[in-house]
């Protein structure tokens, strides 16, 4: 029998007519109700330069999320490493390590999470970038471990609170690429499913071939992002999926908003362009009545041999948001207080 753990991937959504602190003040309502519902994680991801996703700072939003439950694991899904110094990082989730241990998960990307010119921005004064990102990994290790080679320029740095207070490290991406590293490195890896479908096979090959076993795991672990709309029938779940597909129309051409109504989804005139655009990027995504939904997720685990889903739901209405996570919870196993999909 398969057991595969239901988690929880946020990005903050901002809806038309809302205010990012009304997102972020749902964020905490969709935690809570996730630790009341046996969700094994929440991750929030980094992301700038966009109007309609709050989520800029996944330690400040961390820690807020941390006050506000009790069980469930809190972590970044992702951390743009190179957005970022090692240091930095290696002291802000020390820091939530420190106050919340053995709870805290820090996933690392190495995109941007925005575009070229906000990434220049964030990097201002820096010179790092995803080539460096191997080497900045391995820089943060050395701050939360000790574990400087002898002739390393900053071995000397004690990094407080961040040394001792080790989080639980995954790398995440949307191509082979940090497949093969968190292979390489014996890490847990979550791959952007949600978003880049086209690539799930051959990601989850590279990580599993190049897997080595580590102090850390010895055995690969792989979840994946799935972008899930569920509600009590296959067409309304539709029906409130089209706000994230006019969204990121807006977004691949340039001009990002925040999630608009339904109603606006249903009367927007798509143009052949724009119907290929929400063609290519819901392909991956799963939509429906609960039962729809675990048909679903159920063919996802059986294609991908996934130990664990993450899912985003990215809808106008925060209220349906929460009801899409409690549907889907009703149409799961409870093993121990934990969510579960079997088979």
């Amino acid at each position: 029998m398969t057991r595969t753990v239901l988690s929880i991937l946020d990005l903050a959504p901002v809806p038309t007519g809302s205010t990012p602190a009304d997102a972020l003040r749902t964020s905490i309502d969709l935690a809570r109700l996730a630790d009341e519902l046996g969700f094994g994680r929440y991750w929030v991801a980094e992301h700038h330069n966009m109007p309609g996703i709050a989520s800029s700072s996944p330690a400040v939003l961390i820690a807020h999320l941390a006050q506000a439950t009790e069980r469930i694991r809190l972590g970044s899904g992702g951390v743009m490493l190179p957005n970022h110094s090692a240091l930095t990082i290696a002291e802000q989730f020390g820091m939530l390590e420190a106050l919340h241990p053995g709870r805290i998960d820090l996933g690392l990307g190495r995109a941007p999470g925005t575009d070229g010119l906000t990434a220049r921005a964030l990097r201002r004064g820096t010179t790092e970038g995803p080539d460096e990102f191997p080497r900045q990994l391995a820089e943060l290790y050395g701050y939360f471990t000790g574990s400087f080679a002898e002739t390393h320029p900053f071995g000397t740095i004690h990094a407080v609170p961040a040394r001792g207070y080790l989080p639980d490290i995954w790398l995440l991406g949307s191509s082979d690429y940090s497949a093969t590293l968190a292979g390489h490195n014996g890490l847990p890896f979550a791959f952007a499913h949600h978003f880049a479908g086209g690539n799930t096979t051959a990601a989850v090959q590279a990580y599993r071939s190049h897997f080595r076993p580590s102090g850390r795991l010895e055995a690969p672990y792989l979840a994946l992002g799935v972008n899930v709309v569920c509600a009590e029938t296959d067409e309304h779940a539709r029906y409130l999926a089209g706000s994230g597909a006019l969204a990121i129309v807006r977004l691949r051409q340039g001009r990002p908003s925040t999630y608009p109504t339904p109603e606006e989804a249903a009367a927007h005139e798509y143009t052949p362009m724009e119907r290929e655009i929400v063609r290519s990027f819901t392909a991956s995504h799963v939509v429906g009545s609960p039962e729809t939904v675990r048909q679903g997720l159920l063919d996802l685990v059986a294609r991908t041999g996934a130990d664990e889903l993450l899912i985003t739901t990215n809808v106008h209405s925060p209220a349906d948001r929460l009801q899409s996570f409690r549907l889907v919870a009703d149409a799961m196993e409870r093993v121990d207080g934990e969510l579960l999909l079997t088979a």
